[in-house]
């Protein structure tokens, strides 16, 4: 990032906050009542009513904001929720002032296209915080642009609530008291974050993670199968690429070399589960013609798919713990741009690995795969011997198993009720 631009991003706040580590049972949200097509913008909510501003940066972090929105508007209908959103979060009724799909880059280097337009975002919702305040700033993940964001809001006096915080545990921990003296509330979605947040002085609670509402196949495997019209004795191979163009310019050609020798010697039939942020054609631009024939690819039925997969090869990200709730054995993979990565390296601190389902297990339950380490034979390698049993079905229970570490369903609702408190 350019000087220039670095300069224009940064701001600075101060603040304190006290301590909470707390759970509640409340009833689960719903999202099915909405199409993922339909998209609406309210009109700005009556003089005197809330205003929520909403921050999210990612695919998943568009699932989850998604889901806290419908919860928020079912409690208060009159809510003016707008923000930066993609997809879900607008059909959901958030009033967008940038969207999800125009700023979200991969790393440092993947940035050049769209960190203008990212810049621009920024100020729009900076002058918003001080020319309008709404009456809370809900921040998802998306750690550089939010903390910024974080910052400019606490200095406004804008009350912050974070929910989904960024894994600042793994890199750069000096961040956590920086992210304790801008946020009013913490809503964690990892039990041991809250250990950590509590202990730096933040207000924090323990939600229980979002994925646990939505992580279920919405069919048998029979039904899968016959709904792809796929052969009904086949054995699949799920391939989850990644949810942005970045990631599958690096992985989706290694992945698809892995799978036609997987296919070929253990009579798999490779199946990409495409992410909704993306469509075929972004899948055609990152490989041949050659490499992705007789490959299926499969929308809008990603838990179906991995739940009647045999294996999965799985970027890593929030899909690697998605496939282990539904516990499908996986092989996970990361690969980026050298400076990405080295940079990375340099910052990533008291982590032994970098999938979530092997840092919730503590030790390596699943292979991982990193950079130069992901190529065809080294995937195959991998793969292999979860394809036997009894290392199968082994690691298909030790993966169903850490549902349990994740708390309980319900985080939208328990969120929401946080957020409706501090708007007051």
């Amino acid at each position: 990032m350019a000087k220039t631009a670095k300069a224009s991003l940064r701001e600075d706040s101060r603040g304190a906050a006290g301590t909470e580590v707390s759970q509640e049972p409340i009833r689960s949200a719903s999202f099915e009542s909405l199409s993922s097509n339909q998209c609406f913008s309210p009109p700005a909510a009556p003089s005197g009513h809330r205003r929520i501003m909403i921050v999210a940066g990612e695919a998943s972090g568009d699932l989850h904001g998604a889901d806290l929105v419908l919860r928020l508007r079912a409690h208060d209908p009159h809510c003016e929720i707008y923000g930066v959103a993609g997809k879900q979060m607008r059909a959901s009724g958030v009033r967008a002032i940038a969207n999800i799909e125009d700023i979200t880059g991969l790393g440092l280097s993947e940035l050049g296209s769209t960190l203008w337009r990212t810049l621009g975002a920024l100020r729009a919702l900076r002058a918003e915080l001080h020319t309008a305040p709404p009456s809370l700033l809900i921040l998802i993940d998306y750690a550089e642009f939010n903390l910024i964001l974080s910052g400019i809001a606490h200095r406004a006096g804008v009350p912050v609530l974070y929910y989904i915080l960024p894994q600042v545990w793994a890199w750069r921990r000096g961040r956590i008291r920086k992210l304790v003296r801008r946020s009013n509330r913490l809503a964690v979605v990892f039990p041991f974050e809250a250990a950590l947040y509590a202990e730096a002085g933040g207000k924090v609670s323990f939600v229980g993670h979002p994925l646990l509402d939505r992580v279920a196949p919405s069919q048998g495997r029979a039904e899968t199968l016959a709904r792809h019209g796929i052969p009904p004795h086949s054995r699949l191979l799920a391939i989850l690429p990644g949810s942005r163009r970045g990631e599958i310019r690096y992985l989706l050609r290694p992945l698809l070399q892995a799978a036609r020798i997987l296919g070929a010697d253990h009579d798999l039939v490779p199946v990409i589960a495409l992410a909704p942020t993306l469509a075929t054609a972004d899948l055609k631009a990152a490989a041949s013609r050659d490499e992705l024939n007789d490959v299926r690819i499969v929308a809008d039925d990603t838990y179906s798919i991995i739940a009647a997969s045999e294996l999965a090869l799985v970027a890593s990200g929030t899909a690697a713990l998605e496939t282990a709730l539904l516990g499908c054995p996986m092989v996970i993979v990361y690969r980026g741009s050298a400076l990405t990565y080295a940079l990375g390296r340099l910052l990533v601190r008291r982590v032994s690995y970098f999938g979530m389902p092997n840092i919730l297990a503590g030790r390596r339950l699943v292979p991982e795969l990193l950079q130069r380490q992901v190529n065809a034979s080294n995937l195959v390698r991998a793969a292999e011997p979860m394809l036997t049993e009894p290392l199968h079905g082994e690691i298909a229970g030790a993966l169903r198993s850490l549902r349990a570490l994740l708390g309980s369903p319900s985080a939208a609702e328990r969120v929401a009720g946080m957020a409706l408190d501090l708007s007051r």
